[in-house]
């Protein structure tokens, strides 16, 4: 029985390290993005065959109500942005924040799948809760950046067309 508790203290230890491990991994990575590489939706940030908008992600997941609650980790690597460093309302800085937004999607694209690596050394149970780890984890912070993109995108091509429109 001793030993059982040591290999599943030593399991559990495997998946925080790995998680950890992981998402900085996946987060240097993201930073070594150029900026170029940002500025414009792809196959994964793009819009989504169904009807996407800022109404649906207030109303049917509230988001205005809980995404204060979700952690910024934009600086945590150096040369990282915070997304709330991002609240001037030119049109380079709302750019910027958007690019932050494709960055922030594609980092969390990219650790939900460490689950799968779990199985490895967990039996099917184990898998089972780090894939809803993985999902709890990452799918609000999915759904925040795709709605602050649909709300920022109008505003800065607004901005953009006024800038032009100028003489």
């Amino acid at each position: 029985m001793e030993r059982q508790a040591v290999l599943d203290a030593l399991a559990v230890l495997a998946c925080a390290l790995g998680w950890l491990g992981w998402s900085v991994l996946i987060g240097a990575l993201a930073q070594r993005l150029p900026l170029t590489a940002l500025e414009r939706d792809n196959w994964l940030t793009g819009q989504r065959p169904w009807p996407e908008s800022m109404e649906s992600y207030e109303q049917r997941l509230g988001i205005e109500r809980w995404k204060g609650l979700l952690p910024d980790a934009g600086d945590a690597l150096p040369g990282g942005v915070r997304k709330n460093s991002l609240v001037s309302r030119d049109p380079a800085t709302l750019q910027r924040l958007v690019a932050e937004t494709r960055r922030a999607e594609l980092v969390h694209l990219a650790i939900w799948p460490f689950w799968i690596v779990t199985a490895l050394w967990l039996p099917p149970v184990g898998v089972l809760i780090n894939l809803t780890f993985a999902t709890l984890f990452n799918l609000p912070c999915l759904w925040l950046q795709r709605y602050n993109r649909l709300r920022l995108q109008p505003l800065l091509l607004a901005m953009q067309g006024r800038h032009s429109a100028e003489p």
